[in-house]
């Protein structure tokens, strides 16, 4: 998984690594609201990188965590899903709308190998000062470059250039900015 081949999910180091994310994620969506310090103090231990000013809101739900960094800044809405099983990259001053979903997994196209639990992934990012709308999905593999504003629900399967704004299903490109 790490070298980024197809691997078995069912590893049991892989679910000890899960069971570890799982429960750090437990532990910052139950976190009170007024201790920001405990917050970010479970943030830092869950991810692989949390850039200075970063905000997350909780619930925050990752597969891993130690595969995510977070650039300075970068502000996370209510209910981002960022499964990580491959590298996510979310740049600095970054605005992640809720309920937004980053996505690495993949999952072979013949039947046999997938009915066997083979998986592979492709890493995410998304580049500095980009804005995602509320429950933009990114695919795996895919890269938003900076500046790039991304409308509310698109579903994005392919790269998008810097400095654009992106709508739809699949997002497409509809002016530069």
């Amino acid at each position: 998984m790490l070298a980024g081949e197809p691997y078995l999910a069912d590893d049991p180091e892989l679910a000890a690594d899960l069971r570890r994310a799982a429960e750090l994620c437990e532990r910052f969506n139950a976190s009170p609201a007024a201790d920001p310090a405990a917050r970010r103090a479970v943030l830092a231990e869950l991810l692989g990188g949390l850039g200075e000013g970063a905000e997350i809101r909780p619930p925050l739900y990752v597969d891993y965590g130690y595969r995510t960094t977070i650039g300075p800044g970068t502000f996370v809405n209510f209910g981002a899903v960022v499964l990580d099983v491959a590298p996510v990259s979310i740049g600095a001053d970054v605005q992640i709308g809720p309920n937004v979903q980053l996505l690495t997994p993949t999952h072979p196209l013949d039947p046999e190998r997938r009915r066997a639990k083979w998986e592979a992934a492709e890493p995410v990012t998304v580049g500095d000062n980009v804005w995602l709308g509320g429950g933009v999905i990114v695919c795996p593999g895919v890269t938003v470059g900076e500046n790039t504003v991304v409308g509310a629900g698109a579903v994005v399967t392919r790269d998008l250039p810097a400095n654009v704004v992106a709508v739809g299903n699949p997002a497409r490109v509809v002016r530069e900015l």
